[in-house]
């Protein structure tokens, strides 16, 4: 089988390293791609939101299935254009895309099915959101309705900084469309974990639990960012919690998007607070996510193509997905930085040592080869994901192999899963 897959990410890198690994994949591509992800895949130089290029290549070179990784060519359409050329294609149409194109609209589809959520508000007039918050008051979240790169969230402590967040969102445009329109909502009280369902249109299959490091800096501290590193399994996600997700969550949106006429396929991914009445969303991503899929990929058991296609074919109702028992722990190298203005270009060296720590491996997300260097090319430029029996000691493995890296213009967290080993 041919495969394809978009993207240029460490995630995608991540499904490239597993899928290459099925015996069903006799050729696989990957488009952009990146250094890593040259030595498992053939990068081929089209864009990911170059859906008429994307569409090109696999017509020409006989691509049976195509699995799309990063958002914007989901909410784009890019599915919808594969299928109706006749090929097999992993992730949501457009409309269902739209459930992580739109907060809002995934906001309005929990108060219609009541789906446990945060009470929230839609502006697209800067003075009125901020009459809102001015009767509300703080702390609160503003949110760009679009599209942001995972940056559009801004957790408010006080009015001044809300009213500034509205400001940088609508009318200094800071995402640019994505902000046109912004969501309002209280800030929840818990502890945060990312669940992932994958959904046939009407089975909803969950995956192995995992938890995101979205802040900056050690302690949760500094600006939000697409991640900055992730575990996995998540020890707040108890059984009996992932069955309240399961009946309180996924399944009573896979049958509201249904009968909204936007039928969901592909990945689902949950965003929730595990608050003290229990799980509450906050968001949906119509992908996996990044750095949690390096982690879940690493935990995989199972074929990755065949549960993948088992997905995009409609036989999950029948399908188990086996994992190891170890955990999974991702700590991401950035470029200093990040998550504002960074330099690239920087040389990355050590990468063969770090690799040679047991059960460690090297996911590239920012990176490009130059005459047999590897340069940075990103803002998160490596994803050093380790195994452990605990997550305690799968972050010994992989902080040993970050220690191994020579790349001094990079920087990361030193604290990734901190809050499991403090259970």
């Amino acid at each position: 089988m041919k495969v394809l897959v978009i993207g240029s990410g460490g995630r995608e890198h991540a499904l490239c390293w597993a899928i290459a690994k099925s015996p069903e994949c006799d050729e696989l591509y990957c488009a952009p791609g990146n250094a890593g992800i040259d030595q498992v895949a053939v990068s081929v130089p089209i864009a990911a939101e170059d859906l008429d290029g994307i569409l090109g290549f696999v017509a020409d070179n006989g691509v049976d299935f195509v699995v799309v990784g990063p958002e914007g060519p989901l909410v784009a359409g890019l599915v919808d254009r594969l299928e109706a050329a006749g090929i097999k294609a992993f992730g949501p149409s457009a409309l269902a895309a739209e459930y992580e194109g739109s907060k809002g609209l995934t906001k309005d589809l929990c108060a219609k099915y009541l789906i446990p959520t945060a009470e929230y508000a839609r502006f697209n007039e800067p003075d009125a959101a901020k009459e809102y918050i001015r009767i509300h008051g703080a702390p609160i979240v503003v949110k760009a309705d679009g599209l942001a790169a995972g940056k559009g969230v801004i957790l408010c402590r006080n009015v001044n900084e809300a009213y500034a967040a509205i400001d940088h969102i609508m009318t200094e445009s800071a995402f640019g469309d994505a902000g046109a329109e912004v969501v309002i909502e209280e800030m929840m009280a818990g502890e945060e974990a990312s669940f992932f369902a994958l959904v046939d249109g009407k089975v909803a299959l969950p995956l192995v639990t995992a938890q995101d490091h979205k802040a900056v800096f050690d302690g949760d501290e500094g600006p939000n960012t697409g991640g900055m590193g992730a575990y996995s399994p998540a020890p707040v996600v108890t059984p009996e919690m992932e069955a309240r997700i399961m009946d309180e969550i996924i399944t009573p949106t896979i049958r509201g998007a249904a009968a909204d006429g936007r039928p969901y396929k592909g990945v689902l991914y949950a965003g929730l607070m595990i608050t003290e009445a229990g799980p509450k969303l906050i968001e949906y991503n119509v992908r996996f996510g990044d750095p949690e899929c390096q982690a879940l990929m690493m935990r995989l058991k199972s074929d990755a193509l065949d549960m993948l296609l088992a997905c995009a074919e409609g036989r999950l109702d029948k399908y188990k997905i086996e994992w190891h028992d170890e955990a999974a722990l991702c700590v991401v190298m950035a470029a200093e930085g990040y998550p504002g203005a960074y330099e690239k270009g920087t040389e990355i060296k050590g990468l063969d040592k770090a690799g040679e720590v047991k059960d460690v491996m090297v996911f590239h997300a920012g990176t490009m080869e130059d005459e047999g260097r590897i340069l940075a090319n990103g803002g998160r430029v490596l994803n050093v994901t380790a195994l452990g029996k605990t997550v305690k000691a799968a972050q010994k493995r992989a902080y040993e192999a970050v220690a191994r890296i020579d790349w001094p213009e990079g920087f990361c967290r030193s604290d990734i899963g901190w809050r499991a080993i403090k259970r």
